[in-house]
């Protein structure tokens, strides 16, 4: 795809590109943004043009942002204004309706009807063979009928004027607007460029200009008005603790398995930041796949559930045997010893059956890797950190809730009832 836009580069006569098509058709493709820059004030083409040229020399310079901005908007056109002389055409009792349906007729072309040949249902127009359509001299050809029923020519009544205009002219939200299509730089994401496009925009334009999205930016701007990801995270371990409260009929104990969820952040956040470190030494290309974006965020939520797993099979342990007069520490360590093994096992198993998101290939398989990588990371420092950290967490804890050394020494009228 290089070669080819180096080739279509070397065109003279237009500028043409070539994309990948999106890997979901009717979707759009997965990078990229739309920025539109809108006219609030309604005012001249010349105004939208010069802004917008002011705006995209000022974003192209924006570390965030990809070389090679487009604007599919083009005020410069050449084109060709026709100006019909109302005083002589009324002079003349030529109908300024009649002059401009002629103009229209043999330049352009008029619809006259349908007709049904060959079981199919054909449209009628009418225009000027292509011949007689080269050149403005061709409209002295050209006749339109007067209120006398005489023939005068178009060129007595018209005249042509070589004008540089818009090609179209695009509204947006009725404001007259430009279409900016850009992607972000490589080692960046989408919402960074979006940032960095609506900083560009507050220090360089003018208070009569607004901007706005399209397209899959739109929808990415409405989903950050959503939930925040922080507010996941929260709510998240809200329930996770709320349920352990439940379970364990302690509102302190819920604390050791969840004290140990940093660990596994810490190995997801290290593991992302190794591979792609990795990928940007020795695969320089791919180096903007490996990012922290939502896929690594999902990744992050699972963690959640599965650090507090081992952690529930070791102060699970913990916990009855210290009810059963074991000492704090004595009954942390007990646990450990005893859940070690199947820890291991489940835990290894878990990021064994995740290689496969860490190698997937194909159509979306960057988000697969990201997911992979972020719960194997996470995994990994729970399997080799947080096993040692979690009977450490849980004496603290009860050490900090007035638990005492040892069960053995409750109260006679304690231990006469149990």
């Amino acid at each position: 795809m290089q070669h080819v836009n180096r080739e279509l580069a070397k065109l003279p006569d237009g500028i043409a590109i070539s994309f990948p098509p999106p890997a979901i058709p009717g979707v759009g493709t997965s990078g990229g943004f739309t920025f539109v820059l809108e006219d609030r004030a309604g005012k001249d083409v010349p105004f939208l043009a010069e802004n917008l040229q002011k705006f995209i020399a000022a974003a192209s310079k924006r570390k965030e942002i990809a070389p090679g901005l487009i604007s599919t908007f083009l005020p410069s056109v050449p084109q060709q204004f026709l100006e019909v002389d109302r005083e002589k055409a009324l002079k003349q009792g030529v109908p300024l309706n009649d002059v401009y349906r002629t103009v229209q007729a043999y330049m352009g072309g008029l619809f006259v009807n349908y007709f049904s040949r060959f079981g199919r249902q054909w449209q009628v127009y009418v225009e000027a063979e292509g011949e007689y359509r080269k050149n403005l001299d061709s409209v002295g050809q050209f006749y339109v009928r007067n209120t006398q029923g005489q023939m005068v020519p178009l060129s007595a009544l018209t005249k042509f004027e070589s004008r540089p205009g818009p090609e179209f002219t695009m509204r947006y939200n009725l404001y007259r607007s430009a279409q900016i299509i850009g992607g972000a730089a490589p080692g960046y994401s989408s919402a960074q460029a979006m940032k960095a496009l609506e900083e560009t925009f507050d220090q360089t334009m003018p208070s009569e200009m607004g901007y706005d999205y399209m397209g899959m930016s739109y929808q990415e701007k409405k989903a950050q008005e959503g939930v925040p990801t922080w507010a996941i995270f929260s709510f998240s371990l809200l329930f996770v603790f709320l349920i352990l409260a439940a379970l364990y009929e302690s509102w302190t104990l819920p604390f050791s398995v969840l004290l140990s969820t940093p660990v596994a952040l810490f190995g997801a956040f290290a593991v992302l930041w190794l591979r792609r470190w990795l990928m940007t030494l020795f695969l320089p290309a791919y180096m903007v796949q490996i990012e922290n974006d939502v896929y690594s965020q999902i990744g992050l939520v699972m963690l959640i559930g599965l650090a507090a797993k081992n952690a529930i099979l070791i102060v699970e342990f913990a916990k009855t045997k210290f009810e059963q007069g074991m000492g704090l520490a004595e009954a942390a360590l007990e646990g450990a010893r005893l859940r070690l093994r199947p820890i291991l096992m489940t835990s290894f198993a878990f990021i064994l059956g995740c290689v496969p998101l860490w190698t997937a290939s194909g159509a979306g398989s960057v988000g697969r890797q990201i997911m992979g990588t972020t719960v194997i990371g996470g995994m990994l420092a729970v399997s080799a950190i947080g096993i040692f950290l979690i009977p450490a967490i849980f004496y603290v804890v009860e050490k900090l809730s007035g638990a005492r050394e040892s069960a053995s020494n409750l109260a006679p009228e304690a231990a006469l009832g149990d």
